[in-house]
């Protein structure tokens, strides 16, 4: 089961229907949504999912709204006669929902209004992969109508036209968990989570291992210089006269191509620190290069 199916499927458990007012703005929540239309009077909305259109049939029936499910390859599909939902009208071809401007101030009817929503025309990726919430809607003032309720309660959308259609998405991931819990898909935000977290860490793992790798890179290819000084001080004759300090830890050096200048400055007779290597080993190839 997809990321997006296992959240449908928890906001189509939630146990509310005792409560008249929700479960009619759940209703029109599924009834803003792109995925329902208007055909030969009728209202309809089709899905794959079995709980997702037993859901919407436990609304109505609630509601005491008449309404006929049949079943059209792998999709299910619930009609309802327009005259039977007194609180929706045609204008232009498209349904529309007579809402209460007073009802989206009150959280429990906004959440079953989002939550019905995205029942009806959301969708959302699996979070390991990328994250990326989507509704569709209706209409361009069912869009305005819902993200005024978003904004009311500070979740940050983004508006997408295409053509006739319209939707609300989002990309971040703390605004989706955030839409998650306020849906009251208390599951899904912990599973949504822990995967953010996990991304986090590995980006994390993965910067320091980047991190170290460019040090090390850089500490071979500085030890490589410092041994071809070296080595040319030799092959010239005037290793020997360098100074015993100079010796010493060029001698520690090419015994160890690949220690730190930190590793190098113990093993030294009398230990010094990462800078006074770094001295000397500069010192010896000012002699090398001069």
């Amino acid at each position: 089961m997809s990321f997006s199916a296992e959240v449908k499927k928890e906001l189509s458990s939630i146990s509310n229907l005792a409560n008249k007012q929700e479960v009619k703005q759940e209703l029109i929540g599924y009834l803003l949504s792109g995925n329902v239309y208007y055909i030969k009077n009728k209202i309809q909305f089709s899905t794959e999912n079995d709980y997702n259109i037993n859901r919407f049939s436990k609304l109505l029936s609630n509601l005491k709204i008449e309404h006929n499910i049949q079943i059209k390859g792998k999709n299910f599909i619930i009609s309802i006669l327009l005259k039977n939902v007194p609180f929706v009208k045609v204008i232009d071809k498209k349904l529309t929902v007579e809402i209460e401007e007073e009802i989206k101030k009150q959280e429990t009817n906004s959440k079953a209004i989002l939550r019905g929503l995205f029942l009806g025309g959301g969708s959302i990726n699996n979070p390991e992969k990328k994250y990326h919430l989507e509704i569709s809607l209706s209409s361009e003032e069912n869009l305005i109508y819902i993200k005024n309720i978003l904004e009311l309660y500070n979740i940050n959308i983004k508006t997408l036209e295409r053509g006739e259609k319209v939707s609300i998405y989002i990309k971040e991931g703390e605004e989706i968990s955030k839409l998650l819990a306020f849906m009251g898909a208390k599951k899904a935000v912990i599973k949504f989570e822990e995967i953010r977290v996990q991304k986090q860490m590995r980006g994390k793992v993965n910067r320091l291992v980047n991190c170290e790798t460019a040090n090390i890179t850089k500490t071979i290819n500085a030890s490589i210089m410092q041994i071809e000084a070296i080595k040319k001080l030799q092959k010239e004759h005037q290793f020997n006269k360098l100074d015993e300090s100079l010796k010493e830890v060029a001698i520690a050096r090419l015994e160890n191509p690949q220690m730190s200048l930190e590793d190098l400055g113990k093993l030294l007779k009398k230990p010094i620190g990462k800078s006074g290597v770094n001295y000397r080993l500069k010192k010896i190839m000012e002699i090398a290069n001069g």
